[in-house]
């Protein structure tokens, strides 16, 4: 895959969070997607195939009490790193990146990290 592809689905997979726009997250990810959460530390939770990760980025992308400033985008062939903030309703924020993988133009992996780790937000279960 060449890195621009990449990038475009990045930018498309972070406007769905920046836009709250659960819709768009439809067509991004692949039916054997990975996706382990930033909570609870050490591990975060493991989510496996489509609709677990759908369903997961679903709640956290409509939610309006919340939002995601991204810091910088990565691209490099069929991965990528985004380095974000998550600002929660209560006026808190935490930092953290995602190493995300891409395979036909979909996402087969997103595996979050938090700066602050234990810290606790408001994720969906």
């Amino acid at each position: 895959m060449q890195t621009i592809e990449t990038a475009d689905i990045m930018r498309r997979f972070n406007q769905a969070f920046r836009d709250h726009k659960p819709a768009i997250l439809k067509d991004l990810i692949a039916p054997d997607c990975v996706m382990e959460s930033i909570q609870p530390a050490p591990n975060g939770t493991r989510y496996e195939g489509y609709d677990a990760c759908l369903a997961f980025w679903e709640v956290l992308a409509a939610d309006r009490t919340a939002h995601f400033d991204v810091e910088d985008t990565i691209a490099m062939g069929d991965r990528a790193i985004i380095r974000w903030r998550f600002n929660f309703g209560s006026g808190g924020s935490l930092r953290g990146i995602n190493l995300m993988h891409v395979r036909d133009g979909l996402i087969v992996e997103a595996l979050g990290f938090s700066k602050i780790p234990g810290q606790s937000a408001p994720l969906p279960e």
